[in-house]
């Protein structure tokens, strides 16, 4: 079957979820789209080998269009880079230590540890990123839209009288740090892909995917969210459409 779209919700670092989980999608051909929802990152103990998964692996040896978007991690980093944010660099459980150590060298930290001297030195800002990935983060794009659904990493505003479509947002940061209720529970139009918001922290009753497991992918009437929680403990997950069909990491030792 072609003209498929497969997209990837957050990974956050974990390359060993990001390869099970690539390993499990079908053969794809020049008419399938790949999607990644942003968050490449943080967290995780490997987030420079996902960034090359995706930027440069995948991309050299994948016939499939491949599409990756900006998360609000990527944003983050941009934002530390030009001007300073240690309001995200500090905090531990945003995992921008774990991001340092994946690129200059060192154990992944254990929970709540603290930089040295001198990581505290290149965390303020991301003096440790190779130019070329900072160039990479500032090329991409903060949404898709094909036949079959629009993609952004957070979701869309309402303005008052309708939900906006990506394009009408400016400037796009809440397309990258949205995190409402209401945008799962009460936007209608076209079917929304997006990541950002863990699916744990959303309504399982409202889920018409596996309720009784609040963890698994979050499919609402026209919103369907998919960062599980790679990096931070959970497993990744992909959606094919327009079939519907979900891949998950933590079933490929199955």
């Amino acid at each position: 079957m072609a003209g498929r779209t497969f997209v990837i919700g957050d990974v956050h670092g974990d390359i060993r979820a990001l390869r099970d989980l690539w390993g499990m999608l079908p053969p794809l051909d020049a008419k399938d789209t790949v999607v990644f929802l942003g968050d490449y990152v943080d967290r995780g103990p490997d987030s420079a080998g996902v960034v090359e998964f995706v930027r440069i692996e995948v991309p050299s040896r994948c016939a499939a269009h491949i599409v990756a978007l900006r998360g609000n991690h990527e944003d983050a980093w941009l934002r530390a880079i030009d001007e300073g944010f240690a309001g995200f660099t500090e905090p531990p459980q945003n995992g921008a230590l774990a991001c340092l150590r994946s690129y200059a060298g060192g154990p992944a930290p254990r929970r709540g540890e603290l930089p040295t001297a001198a990581e505290a030195e290149l965390l303020p800002r991301g003096q440790f990123y190779p130019a070329e990935v900072v160039a990479w983060m500032r090329a991409l794009p903060f949404w898709f839209e094909d036949e079959h659904a629009i993609y952004v990493h957070a979701g869309v505003p309402w303005n008052g009288e309708r939900w906006l479509h990506p394009r009408e947002v400016e400037p796009a940061t809440p397309l990258l740090w949205l995190r409402t209720r209401a945008f799962f529970t009460d936007y209608r139009g076209k079917t929304m892909v997006v990541g950002h918001t863990t699916t744990g922290m959303l309504p399982p009753e409202l889920s018409n995917f596996t309720p009784e497991d609040p963890t698994d992918l979050w499919a609402g009437p026209c919103v369907y969210a998919l960062d599980t929680g790679a990096g931070k403990g959970g497993f990744l997950t992909a959606l094919e459409l327009p079939a519907l069909h979900v891949y998950e990491s933590r079933r490929a030792a199955q």
